[in-house]
Formats: C-alpha cells, sequence, structure tokens
C-alpha cells in the first residue's frame, strides 16, 4: 500500500510539475495508438511489393544499396526493408512496429523541440495536436513505401532545427556534429531531405536572428558561417553522389492552366484544409492511399479562419509575422520542387491532391503556429553559454541577452540596426518585442513582468527571480501592449468570454475534423485488393498437389501496376514467400493464378493452326519429316505461349518453329498435351518429329498468351 501510495505521489507531483507536459505526453500516446490502430487495417500496397520484391532477389551488397528507386536515393530505406524481407518475407506486421517506432522517435522529438523553441503555456498544445492529428501526414504512418522516406526525413527536420537552436544558443561546436549527423540521417533515406539545409536557414534568419530582412540574413550568413559552410560541404558531396546515378526528373508544364490548377489543388485542397483538420472526404486511388477531396464550403471555411489566424497573431505578436514567413518560404520550396518534378507527367492532374507530397510541411507549420502563438522562448542561464566580454556579447547575444543589449547599445539619441527595442522587426529569441510577453527564469508563465517607469519602449530586461516575486501586478493582469496590436488586444480583453467560446469553437470543430477525416482514410485504406489477392493465393497452395507448377503473367493491376514492369509479374510478386510457388516456363499442366488469386488451369488465348487434311490425324508427321502448319491469323515477333496438344506412336522429341525462334520439347507415348514459351512471329508454325519411325498426328497448335481456362 505504501509503495502504490509513493508511486501515486511521485505521478501525481510529476503532474503538477508541469501539467502542459503531462498533457502533451498523453496526447503523443494516444497518437501513436491510434496510428498504429489504422495502419494495421491496411496492409503492404503497390510499391510495397516491388520493394519487397527487389530485396528478396538482391544481396545484401552496395551496388543493391546504392541503387535508385523511381529515381529516389534511399539506400537506408532499401536496407531496412531488405531485413524485414529475410526476417519475415511478406508478413505485414513488421512494418507497421518500425513505422510505429519512427513515430515514437518523431513525436518525442517534436515536442521537446517545440518546449524549447517557444514559451510554455497551454496553447503549446494546439500545434503539438495540429503536428500529431494532421491527416496530411496519414500516408507516411500507414503506407511503408511512404514512411520509410517521409518519417526519417521529418526526424532529421526537427533534430537539425534543435541542433541549430542549441549551437545558435550557446555557441558550442558539438551541436554542429549534431547538425550534420541530423542532415546525413535524413538524405540516406531521402533525397528531398535536401530541404532541411534551407529549412535550418530559414529557421535561423527568421526565428533566431533580429533585424530587417536583408539585415537578418547577412547576419545570419555571417554569424552562424560554420552551420552553412559544413551543410554545403555536405550538401556538394550528396549532389555529387546523386547526379551520378539519377536521372534528370525535371519536366516541363503543358500550360499555364496546369501550373493554377496544380496550385489550386495543392494549397486549397491539400495544405490549408490538411492544417485544419481536413480535407474530410477523400478519392480512392485503388490499394493505394486516397486522395484529398474537400468539400467546397469546408475548403473556403478553412481559408477563412487559416487567413483569420495570421491576420490576428501578426496583429498580437510581431514574432508572429517572422513565423508565418518561414512557413511560406518552406512551403515554397517544397510547392517548387513538386511542380517542377510533377507537372507535364501522367501525374499532373492529381500531383497536388496528394498529400504525401507535402507531409513534411506539417514540422514547419506547427513550429510556426506554436511561435506565433506562443512567442518565442527565451533561453534559460542553463542553456545559453553567456558570453564574458562585451565584444563576445555582442558576437554572440543569444547566449546573454542582457549583456548583448549593452555590448551593442548605441550613443545617447542614436538608434543602432540592431536595436529592437526601436526597430520594427523585433520579436526574437535575443531581441522580445514589449508586446511579447516573456517567460523567464524565477516567474512563472502568464505572471506579467513588472512594468518598466522607462519612457523608452525598448524591450525589457530578463527578470530576476527576486524581481518576479517583488511584482505586486495581478497574475491575470496582461502586459501593457505596446505596437499596433494595442488596441486589438484591448478589443479581446474586453470580449474575453467570446473569444474564448469561438476559439473553444474552432478547437473543437478542428479537432472533431481530424477525427473524422482520419477515420475516412482508415476505411479507404483497409481496402486491400493485394492483402486479398496474396491470401487467397496462400489458401490455394495449401490445398494443391505438391508437383504443381505455374506459368508466369501480371498481376491485376490493382495490385501492382504496369508500369513497376518486371515486378508487377507473379514470378516477383511472390517470390518473397516462404512458401514461393514455382514457376516454369514449359510444362504438360501447368497452372495459372487467376485475378483472385485462384489455382486454375492455363489455357493459350491466339490463333490456333489451320485443320490439316488427314482425317482423325489432323496433321500427320513421321520422324524426320518437317510440317508446316499455317496459322488462322500471324502473330508479331514477341514473347508468346505456344500449346500443342498431339497422340503420339512413341516416346522421343520433337521442334517447334515460329519464324527465326525454334524450341525442342519433349513428346511422350499416347495423348497428351505440353506448353511451353517462345519469342518469334510469323502466319504459320513448322513442326518436326526428332525421332525416326515415330508418328505423331496433331490438330491443336496455339500460339497467344497463357490465360485461365474458364
Amino acid at each position: 500500500m505504501d509503495q502504490t501510495r509513493d508511486e501515486t505521489g511521485w505521478l501525481g507531483g510529476w503532474v503538477r510539475a508541469d501539467p502542459v507536459r503531462a498533457v502533451g505526453v498523453v496526447m503523443v500516446l494516444v497518437s501513436l495508438v491510434w496510428r498504429a490502430q489504422l495502419a494495421s487495417r491496411g496492409h503492404l500496397a503497390v510499391d510495397d511489393w516491388v520493394l519487397i520484391s527487389r530485396a528478396s532477389e538482391a544481396d545484401l551488397t552496395p551496388d543493391f544499396l546504392l541503387t535508385l528507386y523511381n529515381n529516389h536515393f534511399m539506400p537506408a530505406a532499401l536496407l531496412s526493408t531488405w531485413l524485414v524481407t529475410r526476417a519475415a518475407g511478406v508478413a505485414y506486421w513488421p512494418y507497421v512496429l518500425l513505422l510505429t517506432a519512427a513515430q515514437t522517435v518523431l513525436a518525442v522529438s517534436f515536442f521537446r523541440l517545440l518546449r524549447t523553441l517557444v514559451r510554455p503555456g497551454w496553447a503549446m498544445l494546439i500545434p503539438l495536436a495540429v503536428f500529431l492529428f494532421s491527416p496530411l501526414t496519414l500516408e507516411a504512418t500507414s503506407w511503408w513505401a511512404v514512411g520509410v522516406n517521409m518519417l526519417p526525413m521529418q526526424i532529421a527536420m526537427v533534430l537539425a532545427v534543435g541542433a541549430q537552436v542549441r549551437y545558435v544558443r550557446t555557441g558550442r561546436r558539438r551541436h554542429l556534429l549534431s547538425l550534420a549527423a541530423a542532415v546525413l540521417f535524413g538524405l540516406l533515406f531521402f533525397e528531398k531531405a535536401l530541404l532541411v539545409v534551407p529549412l535550418v536557414f530559414l529557421a535561423t534568419a527568421c526565428l533566431l536572428v533580429g533585424g530587417p530582412p536583408v539585415h537578418a540574413v547577412l547576419t545570419t550568413v555571417r554569424r552562424y558561417w560554420p552551420s552553412w559552410a559544413m551543410l554545403t560541404a555536405l550538401s556538394l558531396g550528396f549532389l555529387a553522389l546523386y547526379l551520378s546515378r539519377a536521372e534528370s526528373s525535371l519536366r516541363r508544364p503543358d500550360s499555364l492552366s496546369e501550373v493554377l490548377s496544380f496550385l489550386g489543388q495543392l494549397l486549397g485542397s491539400t495544405v490549408v484544409p490538411g492544417l485544419l483538420g481536413g480535407p474530410w472526404r477523400w478519392l480512392p486511388a485503388g490499394d493505394g492511399a486516397p486522395v484529398t477531396a474537400p468539400p467546397e464550403l469546408a475548403r473556403w471555411l478553412a481559408w477563412a479562419v487559416f487567413l483569420t489566424l495570421v491576420v490576428v497573431t501578426v496583429r498580437l505578436r510581431r514574432a508572429a509575422g517572422r513565423a508565418w514567413v518561414l512557413l511560406a518560404a518552406y512551403l515554397t520550396l517544397v510547392t517548387t520542387m513538386l511542380g517542377a518534378t510533377r507537372l507535364g507527367s501522367i501525374y499532373s492532374d492529381v500531383a497536388g491532391a496528394v498529400p504525401r507530397y507535402v507531409s513534411d510541411v506539417v514540422v514547419v507549420a506547427a513550429l510556426c503556429l506554436g511561435v506565433a502563438l506562443l512567442g518565442l522562448a527565451t533561453p534559460t542561464p542553463s542553456t545559453a553559454a553567456g558570453p564574458t566580454t562585451p565584444e563576445d556579447a555582442a558576437r554572440d547575444p543569444e547566449a546573454d541577452p542582457a549583456a548583448a543589449r549593452a555590448a551593442t547599445a548605441p550613443p545617447t539619441g542614436t538608434a543602432g540596426l540592431d536595436q529592437p527595442a526601436t526597430h520594427r522587426h523585433a520579436g526574437v529569441i535575443h531581441a522580445e518585442a514589449a508586446d511579447d510577453e516573456v517567460a523567464r527564469p524565477g516567474r512563472p508563465f502568464g505572471t506579467p513582468p513588472a512594468r518598466s517607469t522607462s519612457t523608452s519602449p525598448g524591450p525589457v530586461d530578463p527578470v530576476s527571480p527576486a524581481a518576479a516575486t517583488r511584482s505586486t501586478e495581478p497574475a491575470n493582469q496582461r502586459y501593457p501592449a505596446a505596437g499596433d496590436g494595442d488596441s486589438l488586444r484591448a478589443q479581446l480583453a474586453r470580449h474575453r468570454e467570446t473569444v474564448s467560446t469561438v476559439l473553444t469553437i474552432v478547437v473543437l470543430a478542428g479537432g472533431l475534423g481530424a477525427a473524422w477525416t482520419t477515420a475516412r482514410f482508415g476505411d479507404e485504406w483497409a481496402v486491400k485488393s493485394g492483402k486479398v489477392y496474396l491470401e487467397t493465393a496462400r489458401v490455394e497452395l495449401a490445398a494443391a498437389p505438391p508437383d504443381t507448377v505455374f506459368f508466369d503473367r501480371p498481376v491485376p493491376p490493382e495490385v501492382v501496376p504496369a508500369l513497376s514492369a518486371p515486378y508487377n509479374r507473379q514470378s516477383k510478386f511472390f517470390q518473397a514467400m516462404g512458401d514461393a510457388p514455382v514457376f516454369v516456363t514449359e510444362a504438360e499442366a501447368p497452372s495459372l493464378f487467376d485475378a483472385r488469386g485462384r489455382i486454375v488451369p492455363v489455357s493459350v488465348d491466339g490463333p490456333a493452326v489451320v485443320p490439316g487434311p488427314e482425317d482423325g490425324c489432323g496433321y500427320k508427321i513421321t520422324g524426320g519429316r518437317t510440317v508446316r502448319m499455317p496459322l488462322t491469323a500471324p502473330r508479331d515477333d514477341w514473347f508468346w505461349v505456344v500449346r500443342i496438344g498431339y497422340l503420339s506412336s512413341a516416346d522421343t522429341t520433337a521442334t517447334f518453329r515460329l519464324g527465326s525462334a525454334t524450341r525442342e520439347f519433349p513428346v511422350r507415348q499416347g495423348l497428351h498435351q505440353y506448353f511451353f514459351e517462345v519469342t518469334g512471329g510469323g502466319d504459320a508454325v513448322e513442326l518436326t518429329v526428332n525421332g525416326y519411325g515415330v508418328t505423331l498426328c496433331t490438330n491443336e497448335v496455339a500460339v497467344g498468351t497463357p490465360t485461365p481456362q474458364q
């Protein structure tokens, strides 16, 4: 009993110490369980079968790992698939387990970054919820071929930004190694992880450096040049390797209307609705994940809510403007890359409606939303290696904001470029504007800082624990605003109950919308033709005679499309099974898997020979003679299957000719048939019996494609 009480007390103390953290952990656990359950409803799909087939037939060599798949460089993804295939064949549960493990790492890393980057407060749970439950990431958490690329890339994004934040705040070079390792990790799974490099730069310039845009960019380049030198070298080395193996994926759109339609789909129907719980309605896409198809009214409402959020947060918090600029810049990069590689192709009509193409945007959007709602956190002394000299403070203001302001203060009556107190672009980590409430050591979040008695509009200096304790202002009193947010703040304060009600409705609507969208996605994801096909074939194989052999043919296109040839053939599809069927190129009584996975005898669909002149025999062929038999229709030079039904007087062999192609096959005494593959063409076939004294009669010779016997 005492032990139970102690454990309960520890847990209760942990929750009371930081209730926001506790609720965030619960949200992470709920998202992991929910997404794992949703993924388990489906099965392997489309590209998964191709990756597994390639892994099952290859040895683990550098050549295999460095081979591009659909022009994608993904050695770590190929390695993961190879290991699972060799260990579990075509079992699905290992992939669900790996996807869930990657989601766990990603969710925990993102929550830590969010708590590091933004100020504490209950509003932190809103960007966390957007990140954890956005329908835009459903493909990445359910479909192995997508998740094995996108989840590591998202992990790399979070870890790289976190490493850069720590480097900016402390100046410690070990964080550069963490930054490089994070980017390299993403590149090993997906070449699109190159976008992590500009993301780190944009996040630094927009969120971690103050001043007007040009000044912020120049300062970012100059102050943190070790980051850019290292990332540039890493990027160039990777590009050299990738371009030496890849073919150009760049395409040109066919028309301006194609570009506009793509942008309307991507931004209007996918990104913005997806960030607010949409698209609420999906269009099925076979065994692959469905594409977005939001209702028109819901789409416009999503845009109205999003634009209102941007305007209000920018008016209330200057750092919000920089956050939304960061999101717009990254979204521009993603849109440009996607348009340059998808427009002008067979996928251009739906390219903007595929959520997996923008699932990485959710990471950036959630971080930017957190900054817009809460503002940027001020580094605590424990996380900042404070410079000891004014010169060091000027070079590294993030480490010691107060010393930096003192070191860079302009002469009396002068306003410096780096003086955020008097500059309209304030609101960054080392220079918070007066209307941005700051959570500082010793002052609980939500408690306003002491009013400044100075008439200067400059930023508030860090508050010591003692000063925070001496503050006599009510805890619920808002910190006096300065700048263009004054009137809006006052209006919101006067209508606090109405504003709270509206916000609650919006948050609940977004949550319910995301739940509805996710459930509908799960319904679509659970329909898998490949799973039914595989399970039916397994049951049929278990009941078939042990000597059953098969002719090869494509699987149904809804399982693996023809574009994936030759990995759309049954011999490739089934080869990773532990009890894989045996495929042959000739047999006396071969079988086929039909479109539903059932085992059926083979029939040849194609022209047959014209009936022979001998009554009761057709074409009589004696040993050593060659007989020409015209076909009812010519055959092009192609890959065909031939069926010959015959009556032979003894065992021997015979030679078949179609154009320039020849094939020798065994002949058995009595009434039999034989199937074999041949590549050739012509309007007639020739048959020669090789054994002297043997007579063979045939009137059944067909040249065509193998089909299930009716």
